[in-house]
């Protein structure tokens, strides 16, 4: 029944019963502009309207373009298998495995997911897990800051302003002093970043590859930041680990990102899964929990939750982080995608993403007045430059069924002509081509 229906006797009753004589009176604590403007709520619909009303909602969304929008974010083929283990009803229904003899499958498979992301990156110890990549980098700084007892952090425009607009958020109220460095030709600028290197600095944070696409090894800066006694944080694109340098063949202190790339599907923007690994000397200053393995009295192998450093487990000014999660459920896609995959498949599947890359660069090379940026070599995401406004020519690509690129102006300035690209393994050589051919016709 809307509001509306009621009579004025049913409100009068209501709101005896509840001790108020007006129903603006129940709005007095809130300001007059933020109240409701009506409470003349439409009456309610059938499950099979409501689910008619959401179709044709639904059906306004372009879902169909061919994607080549990275920025983060990216379109991998994911198996079926993952849908069908992660939908398993012991996995989807279950909540944090705190008793131990009665979450052994979780357990395990958190244990699992930790050892890859170890793998991946050639760090230690991994926890399980953060909301995002954005939120993983967070705690990193924090944990540099715990760890060093400075206040400086270094980073350079090249990661992603998503990331770097949550640290500047989450940190509006904490006295930490960030120096942002632009980069040079799509890498980190390195003769500007060691200048403020000094033994005020609690870490130095770069991306790999960075938001423009661009791959650096970051081994000469991991080794200046080390000399003044800071830490050295990476932000990388876990795909690209499969034919890239890891974070720890560089000597960073800490690696996260974000793990969407590994099975988890775009969904409008989530859940999606931050992942963290750091070396052994910093494992307890981790935010979130960490499963290790044991053997019970019997000497059978077992898994319990070995750290737990959130608020709610020890004392609030003891706990690493306030804000963590354990995207256990994402974290068991990520589990199973990269289980499926194997070794070699995941070596292989990053080389498919780059070689891709590769011959769209070529073919987009060809058109007049389009510039494909090769100051740095990238992975399976670059940057062109076109010769008018890339927010205009993507809305014009967008008609003819390609979602093409990220218009770098929407998050650099002057940067309105450049246009993010990126390539993944469901991108064929027929598509490649016809954005191609779309591109050049829509200039």
């Amino acid at each position: 029944m809307s509001y509306s229906a009621l009579t004025k006797q049913d409100i009068q009753e209501m709101l005896r019963a509840i001790g108020v004589s007006s129903v603006e009176e129940l709005f007095n604590d809130i300001p007059q502009a933020l109240r409701p403007r009506s409470f003349n709520i439409p009456a309610g619909k059938s499950e099979f309207e409501i689910t008619e009303y959401l179709k044709r909602l639904a059906s306004k969304n372009a879902v169909n373009l061919v994607n080549f929008v990275g920025a983060g974010f990216y379109d991998h083929f994911i198996p079926a298998a993952v849908d069908a283990i992660a939908g398993r009803s012991e996995f989807y229904t279950a909540y944090t495995p705190y008793q131990p003899e009665c979450s052994q499958g979780w357990l395990q498979a958190i244990y699992e997911y930790q050892s890859i992301i170890c793998e991946l990156t050639g760090l230690d110890v991994s926890n399980a897990s953060l909301y995002d990549g954005g939120t993983a980098l967070y705690e990193a700084a924090m944990m540099a800051v715990r760890f060093t007892g400075r206040k400086k952090i270094i980073m350079d425009s090249g990661i992603s302003l998503i990331y770097r607009t949550m640290l500047y958020t989450y940190t509006s109220n904490l006295s930490i002093d960030f120096v942002e460095i632009s980069v040079v030709h799509g890498q980190s600028a390195r003769e500007e970043l060691l200048k403020h290197l000094d033994d005020k600095t609690a870490a130095v944070i770069t991306q790999n590859p960075n938001f423009f696409g661009a791959v650096d090894d970051h081994s000469d800066v991991v080794a200046k930041a080390h000399a003044v006694g800071a830490l050295a944080i990476q932000s990388v694109y876990p795909l690209a680990l499969g034919i890239l340098k890891s974070p720890g063949e560089m000597g960073f202190d800490i690696a996260v990102g974000e793990g969407q790339s590994l099975g988890i599907p775009l969904s409008f923007g989530g859940p999606y899964l931050g992942f963290m690994a750091v070396k052994k000397e910093l494992i307890r200053q981790m935010p979130g929990r960490i499963v290790g393995a044991t053997t019970d009295k019997d000497g059978k192998r077992g898994f319990v939750l070995t750290l737990q450093t959130r608020e709610q487990h020890i004392r609030r000014e003891k706990a690493t982080s306030n804000i963590c999660s354990n995207e256990a459920l994402c974290a068991l896609r990520a589990t199973v995608y990269v289980s499926l995959m194997g070794r070699d498949g995941f070596k292989e599947l990053a080389e498919l993403n780059y070689q891709k890359a590769e011959f769209a660069k070529d073919v987009l090379s060809r058109i007049p007045g389009v510039t494909v940026k090769r100051s740095s070599p990238t992975f399976n995401e670059f940057t062109v430059m076109l010769p008018s406004s890339a927010d205009d020519i993507v809305y014009r690509m967008i008609d003819k069924g390609f979602a093409c690129g990220f218009p770098l102006g929407r998050f650099y300035k002057g940067m309105d002509k450049y246009l993010l690209i990126a390539v993944t393994e469901k991108r064929t050589k027929e598509e490649i081509l016809t954005m191609s051919d779309s591109l050049e016709a829509s200039l």
